[in-house]
């Protein structure tokens, strides 16, 4: 079976999330938030790049995998069910259907962990990707050390 693993940065620092990641063997970060932007120091995308890159993993934003502005709305109200709904749509964008066929792609080829600010997977859109994409492939959920 296939893995896909996945890591939020909430609470946490950048060198405990690449730290993270380079010891669970992570190869490919697919940064799939819509807007890879953050308040937090080093999860801009420019920065985490560089980060990722100088600990040897490659870094890839998916912005059509990331979830739209009403989506992240819902998150922050703690209403999963209209995130669920919201993002099921974003997913049957054209543009969202290329980019998890990508991401389906790459992650058979090496190890591949999606990111995104929300700390616990199961309440993140992270989850809703892997379950409607991925469903055969076993869902890794890493937290980064220190957070």
């Amino acid at each position: 079976m296939s893995k896909i693993w996945t890591i939020g940065y909430e609470q946490a620092t950048q060198d405990e999330v690449i730290g993270t990641l380079a010891r669970a063997g992570v190869e490919v970060l697919a940064d799939v938030r819509a807007l890879p932007l953050s308040r937090r120091p080093g999860f801009s995308k420019t920065a985490l790049a560089a980060a990722a890159k100088d600990a040897g993993i490659e870094y890839r934003h998916m912005k059509a995998l990331g979830t739209p502005a009403e989506g992240r709305a819902a998150a922050r109200r703690h209403d999963h069910d209209a995130l669920a709904r919201i993002y099921a749509g974003q997913l049957e964008l054209p543009e969202a259907i290329a980019a998890a066929a990508e991401l389906r792609d790459l992650a058979q080829e090496r190890r591949v962990a999606l990111l995104c600010l929300e700390r616990d997977a199961a309440v993140c859109h992270r989850r809703l990707l892997i379950e409607a994409v991925m469903p055969d492939f076993e869902a890794v959920d890493l937290v980064p050390d220190g957070g």
